[in-house]
């Protein structure tokens, strides 16, 4: 078996299937504005977080997403969700 196949390479939250959940890998500030920042730090959203995709609005990809950030459900904005890279659970 390929050890490197069986592990699961980060995404970004916008492209998590949904209902799947992932542990935040790593968020580039450098995408997002300050406030947008400064509020994804004040809900508690950092490396090693576990997020959950719930839902997608909008059909051509550019409406707000709702995930789950521990027990909190959240929508943000599509930009912010692609900022965020996750790391898939693995066998869920």
């Amino acid at each position: 078996m390929n050890v490197a196949a069986a592990i699961p390479q980060p995404v970004r939250l916008a492209q998590l299937p949904r209902h799947k959940p992932g542990t935040v890998a790593a968020v580039d500030w450098n995408l997002l504005s300050e406030p947008e920042g400064r509020r994804l730090r004040e809900l508690g959203l950092d490396e090693g977080v576990e997020v959950e995709m719930l839902h997608r609005a909008g059909l051509l990809g550019r409406g707000p997403v709702a995930c789950r950030i521990g027990r909190m459900t959240v929508a943000l904005r599509r930009h912010v969700a692609a900022a965020i890279h996750v790391s898939p659970k693995p066998g869920r």
